[in-house]
């Protein structure tokens, strides 16, 4: 491949604190070109657990290289080179894995917080993009990234792998063109996932001297940390995580999008709900107990999420990690490989088998790539940021909350029952765990209404909810806007 020229190149970015802009706007005319064999050699950002788990699938695909590996702590890519079998390069910054004519595309697998400016910097490169879920930590980051894959005509997967799984068509024919249950009347999707307290410090955790830990923030700001580790448990702090919505609710809800309504609903017309970070006392601020209603202008849909173990009779309906469509003749209930159709007697009528979509999503993108047809994505980077999307904002709806109650609950009286029955059962499961739903520990935000075109709220309450659309960037690691 020929070398991206730039007058200004991203290390001399990074260590002058230029507006990423200035890098950025030297667009790339690269072209993909496979390397003399045919192989397409990919570049990991991100060599931590997923990262990992990426590379033993995309490894095993055809004409498929893992030719090079960059992480902010080292010993995470000298593991995975170990896992690798193709003897990749280690790169020692990220700006000379995504300069090197070795490189075709790269796999994200990083912090939230870094995926849209590790894809956008990729995708100005030259270089096509597979990018884990969720796409973005804010909104307005993740049209930055849809702007950028159309702007250099970039292939851009998101991983949200069931997408690549064949039930899925099944799933779609038998609900919509069969119709076998009836109408879908309502939605509910769950994320019940058991987890502990990531711990409390009295002082800062003292950071490795073996990381990098100024590419490590990349764009968070540098706030010190008072949880026991460094690594994973950044999730749960909103500085570089989006909690458990974005974690496995980007999953599930991407699920509801693809097989409830075909992915005709970009992002819902209003938004409701709340949760609280109970039970565990430590430096987490993510919520471990999240219950949001989404107005769609069609089917409404809840969605209700905990991380706290579920005792007694204090459970949900359906799946841990799935969906239920409530329907005319029955229900439905969805997860990751499998389905089930009930009808109204609650009798099994029709089960779905699947394989979860792993290997097939890589796959997908490599075809992708190759035949330089981002049209056969099953994830194309706009459905990957829309599915984000419910998340991003059920998480400010959380953020704009203010002090549970009851009447302000009601505010909501419609969806089905489905409202009222996720409440029900939420403040059931948090007495369970000796917590008042009514109580300072539990929010709840007003009812946000939002502009799904411009992906804004607008309003009552509006201005908020809309401080939340974006972050404040470090300097040096801008998220640039792309016209």
């Amino acid at each position: 491949m020929t070398p991206v020229n730039r007058s200004l190149n991203r290390r001399h970015f990074l260590q002058t604190g230029l507006a990423a802009g200035a890098w950025l706007g030297v667009a790339s005319s690269r072209t993909f070109a496979a390397s003399p064999n045919n192989e397409i050699r990919l570049g990991f950002i991100g060599c931590g657990g997923r990262g990992g788990q990426l590379i033993n699938l995309f490894k095993e695909l055809d004409e498929v290289k893992i030719a090079g590996l960059y992480d902010p702590d080292p010993r995470r890519a000298a593991g995975a080179k170990n896992g690798s079998r193709t003897n990749p390069t280690i790169f020692s910054s990220l700006e000379d894995l995504l300069e090197s004519d070795d490189i075709d595309a790269v796999v994200i697998a990083a912090c939230n917080h870094w995926h849209c400016l590790a894809a956008i910097m990729a995708m100005e490169a030259g270089k096509d993009v597979y990018v884990e879920k969720p796409l973005s930590h804010t909104q307005w980051e993740g049209q930055q990234v849809v702007a950028a894959a159309r702007k250099y005509n970039r292939i851009c997967q998101v991983g949200t792998q069931q997408r690549s799984d064949p039930m899925q068509a099944e799933i779609k024919k038998f609900l919509h063109e069969e119709k076998a249950l009836g109408e879908i009347q309502s939605a509910r999707v769950n994320r019940y996932g058991q987890r502990g307290p990531i711990g409390k410090r009295s002082t800062p955790l003292k950071i490795d001297s073996n990381v990098d830990y100024n590419m490590w923030l990349g764009p968070a700001q540098d706030e010190p940390i008072y949880r026991n580790n460094l690594h994973y448990d950044w999730h749960w702090d909103w500085n570089t995580g989006s909690g458990e919505m974005g974690n496995w609710g980007v999953h599930v809800l991407d699920d509801l999008r693809n097989n409830v309504f075909r992915d005709q609903v970009s992002l819902p017309k209003r938004i409701f709900g709340g949760g609280g970070r109970v039970a565990w006392n430590d430096a987490g601020d993510t919520p471990n107990v999240h219950f949001v209603y989404f107005d769609t202008g069609s089917i409404p849909v809840v969605i209700g999420l905990s991380n706290l173990k579920e005792i007694g009779s204090a459970k949900h309906p359906g799946p841990g990690s799935g969906y239920i469509a409530y329907c005319e003749g029955g229900r439905f209930e969805g997860q990751r490989g499998r389905a089930v159709a009930y009808d109204s007697d609650g009798k099994k009528i029709k089960s779905f088998k699947g394989t979860g979509g792993n290997t097939l999503h890589q796959q997908n993108f490599i075809d992708a790539v190759r035949s330089r047809n981002s049209s056969i994505l099953n994830t194309d980077v706009l459905v990957g940021h829309h599915s984000t999307g419910w998340c991003n904002l059920a998480n400010i709806a959380f953020q704009s909350g203010s002090t549970f109650s009851h009447e302000a609950a009601k505010e909501i009286d419609g969806g089905e029952g489905v409202w009222s029955s996720l409440l029900e059962e939420t403040e059931k499961h948090l007495a369970s765990h000796n917590i008042k739903m009514e109580s300072s520990e539990i929010k709840l935000s007003p009812l946000l209404t939002v502009d799904a075109e411009k992906e804004k709220f607008v309003g009552e309450h509006s201005e908020q909810a809309n401080n939340l659309l974006k972050r404040q960037y470090r300097k040096g690691f801008e998220v640039p806007e792309i016209a």
